[in-house]
């Protein structure tokens, strides 16, 4: 008998769309245009359809005025407004490369990313939190040889504000912007984003038309979504969970963008859903949990929530049955990608029975490949053994921006793209992330995968969310520690909590070491950054290097 390998491909009676963005939204403008398109009410904007259309109109014939030509870098550095997705669908429409940047970036990182994207054109708020944005940008400007044009949002009235830059649209006739519109293909360039890692510089994942749009329209047909649901999305922009699953994903649909605000806010989320009806939310685990735990959670009706989306970073079980339960949000998804799958792989459907909606990251998406690999040897591992997550179809990105080398060190041969991630396939496909490669732990010879012991100690009353890691160890070579934030009114200690999993999970599994924070470290996005967590507890215990113990 035959063991089933863990290999699956996204079949599907619906057909990739096979257009531009501009085209697709077009197409929706003309079956919705009365509907109302995009709701910001940290700045009091709403637009139906057939507005936001003529916005995008306005700022795509400016920048032809301004000489953005096909293929140029259009940049945008702002957190989350309404001119951002005015700008992201204008650019499109002209063929620009839209380039995101976080809205933390600091002088190096904004620096680094406009000189290695060759952005010519730059959008930004005056200042976001702590970052002066205007007076960043004075200081790296010189060192980004192809920047000529920058526009600042809130500065009215100024020499760069955006209404200054909206005029030179009566410079650029319709006829022109259509001519530039039939010219684009699906198949062009029309974002980067840069991936944050962990070590050395970001790389700008350089991704297509036909990446983002089918990939915001297939997760939005797993949602269910209509012309009548309303989504609430609270996550940021610059990162493809917000400007291709959010942005997209309704526009390909005729749905509503709800933003509550410029960067989230539990309680303005709570507000925003309660007050405007939305059917659906967006946001990574750490977010519904916020929602979960705000002390005011009991005073809104979010009866009319019915499906959202949880991804980001692994969702824990219990945190999955309180949004379903509490939240009214029966039909919930996991979805599961990265940046350079534009971005996802895998969703559970809104039928799914709740075990698998709560246990995995669902099943491959519509037009697109899996398998899991071994590693060391690159071989499809059986059903239900661990390996490395593979993904090929169209949502892989075209590269990383003039960076060959490491575009064929993440995309081999086969045009598979390996995301690093470790995973497992059951029977029914079904995958289930069981942590990174880089994050595995191994302690004295035995494999411990994060995500296991974080499940097991959210199933403690008093724990309200925990991350585990490896630290160093001369004895083990690793050891498991785990960073734990409770409850409000908890008295956990790290003896409560050895003793819970003392006789229900295996001894090597148990950690070492437990913090008790009140937040994590942490990306923009919700991600939480291990690497960082590991840096603060080796200075802390004073643990030297793995490689450095004798």
């Amino acid at each position: 008998m035959t063991t089933a390998l863990s290999y699956a491909h996204g079949t599907s009676s619906t057909p990739l769309l096979g257009q531009t963005i501009g085209q697709n939204l077009q197409r929706t403008v003309e079956r919705f245009g009365d509907r109302e398109g995009l709701v910001v009410r940290g700045q009091g904007y709403r637009a139906t359809y057939r507005q936001l259309w003529d916005a995008t109109s306005e700022v795509a014939r400016a920048l032809m005025a301004s000489g953005v030509e096909r293929g140029d870098r259009v940049g945008l550095w702002s957190p989350n407004r309404w001119e951002w997705v005015v700008v992201q669908y204008a650019a499109a429409r002209i063929g620009a490369i839209l380039v995101n940047l976080n809205p933390a970036y600091k002088t190096a990182e904004i620096e680094y990313a406009l000189a290695q994207s060759g952005t010519s054109v730059l959008f930004l708020s005056r200042a976001f939190r702590q970052n002066d944005y205007v007076k960043m940008l004075a200081e790296v400007r010189g060192r980004c040889p192809d920047l000529r044009q920058s526009i600042v949002f809130d500065e009215p009235d100024r020499p760069g504000d955006f209404a200054s830059f909206l005029r030179l649209a009566e410079r650029t006739p319709f006829a022109a912007l259509e001519e530039r519109e039939s010219s684009l293909q699906f198949d062009d360039p029309v974002n980067i984003q840069y991936t944050s890692g962990t070590t050395g510089f970001p790389k700008g994942a350089t991704l297509s038309h036909d990446n983002v749009l089918n990939n915001g329209f297939f997760v939005g047909e797993t949602m269910r979504l209509t012309e009548n649901d309303r989504v609430c999305i609270p996550v940021p922009f610059y990162h493809c969970f917000g400007m291709v699953m959010g942005n997209l994903g309704c526009t390909t649909h005729g749905s509503t963008m709800v933003i509550p605000a410029e960067a989230y806010a539990p309680l303005l989320v709570l507000e925003t859903v309660a007050e405007e009806k939305c059917t659906a939310l967006y946001g990574v685990p750490t977010m519904f949990i916020g929602e979960l735990d705000h002390p005011r959670f009991s005073e809104f009706d979010l009866s009319t929530l019915r499906t959202g989306i949880m991804a980001g970073s692994p969702c824990p079980i219990e945190v999955m049955r309180q949004v379903a339960s509490r939240m009214n949000m029966r039909e919930v998804t996991i979805c599961y990608g990265m940046t350079e799958t534009s971005p996802v792989s895998t969703q559970s459907s809104t039928t799914d029975p709740l075990e698998k909606r709560v246990t995995t990251v669902g099943r491959v998406h519509p037009h697109v490949e899996i398998k899991i690999v071994a590693p060391e040897t690159g071989n499809v591992v059986p059903r239900g053994t661990s390996g490395e997550l593979c993904t090929r179809g169209y949502s892989v990105m075209l590269g990383y921006w003039n960076d060959e080398k490491s575009t064929r060190a993440a995309i081999d041969r086969a045009g598979w793209m390996h995301t690093g991630d470790l995973a497992t396939m059951d029977d029914d496909g079904y995958v289930n992330i069981v942590g990174r490669i880089k994050d595995m732990i191994i302690r004295g010879g035995e494999n411990v995968y994060p995500r296991e012991v974080e499940e097991f100690l959210h199933t403690h009353p008093e724990v309200s969310e925990a991350q585990v890691i490896g630290v160093p160890s001369k004895k083990y070579g690793e050891e498991v520690m785990a960073w734990v934030r409770t409850k409000p009114g908890a008295t956990l200690t790290a003896e409560h909590l050895t003793s819970f999993c003392s006789g229900r999970i295996a001894t090597f599994k148990i950690p070492r070491y437990f913090r008790f924070v009140t937040e994590f470290p942490m990306t923009v996005t919700g991600k939480v950054q291990k690497f960082r967590m590991r840096e603060i507890a080796v200075e802390e215990l004073a643990l030297a290097p793995a490689d450095e113990m004798a």
